[in-house]
């Protein structure tokens, strides 16, 4: 048995040694060339992957930017209260809608829009930069009409003669703040609705 197993071992042996001092050693240029594109099309593919994490970043931050200016909008009108924002102090943006109103040049009341910018320094990517954007928000206030009670009552001076009074009242206003910016070659929009009573 040691014997077969010793004859195998040999002829094995002389295979090897005669089959390496035919063969070639190294890499030859067709599989040089062949490892350059598959490293090539890995690293375009990685560049891709980056540049879309990148933008990814940037849209949402520039998306929580104009959640935040809407809510602060929300909130800055909330503490002003409802008395600021009765119908006389807006003006109409359409059917059924009115919005905040700025007096113009020549005394009129126009559509206010409210432009606020926010900067971020950030590094989305290898070179550290900052990041600027421009927020343009509208505010459409509910007329008064929507949430508008009335309460009406009798009374009278003497048996012949009976007065009614009608007492109304506006208890809650609804607020949609629309805030536009732009990123890349496009316009992004977000509504947020809030109601102030």
């Amino acid at each position: 048995m040691d014997r077969i197993v010793g004859g195998i071992m040999k002829v094995c042996g002389k295979l090897n040694r005669s089959q390496k001092s035919h063969s070639k050693c190294g890499f030859g240029i067709v599989e040089v060339l062949i490892a350059a594109a598959v490293l090539g099309f890995l690293y375009m593919a990685i560049l891709n992957l980056q540049s879309g994490n990148r933008d990814a970043l940037l849209r949402i931050r520039g998306r929580d930017g104009a959640t935040e200016v809407a809510q602060n909008l929300i909130d800055s009108l909330g503490a002003l209260g409802i008395a600021r924002l009765t119908d006389e102090n807006l003006v109409s943006c359409g059917t059924g809608c009115l919005t905040l109103a700025k007096i113009g040049e020549d005394g009129t009341k126009i559509p206010d829009t409210i432009v606020v910018s926010r900067k971020w320094e950030g590094q989305p990517g290898i070179v550290p930069n900052t990041m600027t954007v421009e927020y343009k928000a509208v505010v459409t206030v509910s007329p008064n009409a929507n949430y508008l009670s009335s309460n009406t009552t009798q009374y009278s001076d003497n048996a012949s003669e009976t007065s009614e009074q009608t007492i109304s009242h506006v208890y809650a206003k609804r607020l949609d703040v629309k805030v536009n910016w732009r990123f890349k070659q496009s316009t992004q929009s977000i509504t947020v609705s809030g109601v102030i009573r």
